[in-house]
Order: structure tokens, then sequence, then C-alpha cells
């Protein structure tokens, strides 16, 4: 069945995000660069960053921008700023490791320590002041 033209727009428009996520990501695996693209996901590589503003910087602020306020254009990336959805520490692990709607499944590139700290960074930088911290076991729960 061939897809609609708004069906491909919107492909094209998730793979483009993901794409731009990826491209502003110093990603390796054993020392080789990752190739640019969406299929990389599935592949291995990881993100090498270790700091909650690190990861924060390579792996979020190409679409929720360097000051966590969002964006419209390609695609509509949420504020960060004051966000009462960072209030559950779960949920930003559960988005970050799970994906949503148009934000990939990154956390499956980071380590379990990875998640946490950029989850906490979130929570308590851009306005939001959540100071119960996630741990990496919070977030090896809601790996599948």
């Amino acid at each position: 069945m061939p897809l609609t033209v708004r069906a491909r727009l919107k492909l094209t428009l998730s793979s483009a995000a993901m794409a731009t996520v990826l491209a502003s990501s110093p990603l390796h695996a054993d020392g080789e660069s990752l190739s640019r693209s969406p299929t990389s996901l599935s592949t291995g590589f990881r993100f090498t960053e270790q700091t909650g503003e690190a990861l924060f910087a390579s792996s979020c602020q190409g679409c929720h921008m360097p000051d966590g306020a969002g964006a419209i254009g390609a695609g509509a990336y949420p504020s960060l700023q004051k966000d009462r959805n960072l209030e559950a520490a779960g949920y930003p692990v559960y988005v970050i490791v799970r994906g949503q709607k148009a934000m990939p499944p990154i956390g499956m590139m980071m380590s379990d320590d990875q998640v946490a700290a950029v989850v906490n960074y979130l929570r308590t930088h851009f306005g939001n002041q959540y100071s119960d911290a996630v741990t990496a076991d919070d977030v090896k729960r809601v790996r599948p």
C-alpha cells in the first residue's frame, strides 16, 4: 500500500529530526566514527560524554535548543524550561529510554548512569528545581 503524501512528509520530518540528533552527537564505537543515519540507533553506538551538561549539549540541544526553550520549524520540539512534566522523575527517564512521539529512544545509546546524569541535569536547570535525583537503578527498571 503506497504512503500518502502526508504520511511521507511525516516520515521525512521524523527522519530529519533523528538525523539532526545524530549529526549533532559525537558518537563512537570501537574508535570509529558513527555513520550519521537514523538507522544507526540499533547498531550499538554510544555517547561518550559522562556529565549531564555534556550529554544535553550533544544529544538534546539540537532540538530543545541550548537554553531548553524548544523550537518550532520542521517539527515541534517542546520547551524544557520550568517543565512540570519533569516533576515526576520517571517521566523523563521513560521518554529518553523508550522515546515518545517524535522523540527517538536516544537512551539506548547511553548507559544507565548517562541517562540518570542527563535527566538530573534537565530537572535542575532551565528553571526546573526538582532535586530528588534519578539513579542508574531507576533507569535500569525502565529499560526493555
